[in-house]
């Protein structure tokens, strides 16, 4: 795609969105599948039905725009978990496994509420009014995942891995 201005920059950064909550959606499990903390465990399961939410949430907003939902190759959520699945082959000891996974967890958090917010101001510029509510409600949700997974750090799997 050619970004000609910001109307085409706004749907490169959409696109760009919608491959990375899919591509998380496809990789969750994996996380939900190592994590030996049950709290944890639950925390990467509701985030992933979540993440089902976001994604039609997306098909929206490209529906609003007049633009078919597709994705465009993300290499940055690519290489974030690469790295995680990197760490997860070489952690073997179960608390340090958990404290990589929310660290994991979070840096993929704050690219989405990075893009998010990118793309809600970009919205509320081109008037695309329908956007807005959308994209407020995906990165309402993904500043709640990175706090949930914040206070389960803080307050007991670092301590543990400590």
């Amino acid at each position: 795609m050619t970004v000609k201005n910001l109307s085409d920059l706004f749907e490169h950064t959409l696109q760009d969105v919608f491959f990375a909550e899919n591509f998380i959606h496809k990789n969750l499990p994996t996380m939900i599948e190592k994590s030996s903390n049950p709290s944890l465990k639950k925390l990467f399961k509701d985030h992933l039905a979540e993440t089902e939410g976001q994604i039609e949430r997306l098909k929206k907003v490209f529906e609003a725009i007049g633009k078919k939902p597709e994705g465009e190759e993300c290499p940055a959520i690519e290489g974030i978990v690469k790295e995680a699945e990197e760490l997860i082959d070489e952690i073997k000891d179960a608390e340090t496994l958990d404290a990589a996974l929310i660290a994991a967890a979070q840096a993929v958090e704050h690219y989405e509420i990075t893009r998010y917010g990118t793309l809600l101001t970009w919205a509320k510029l081109l008037g695309h009014d329908e956007a807005i509510s959308l994209l407020r409600d995906n990165i309402e949700e993904e500043k709640s995942a990175d706090s949930k997974l914040t206070r389960l750090a803080e307050d007991k799997l670092n301590k543990k891995a400590a």
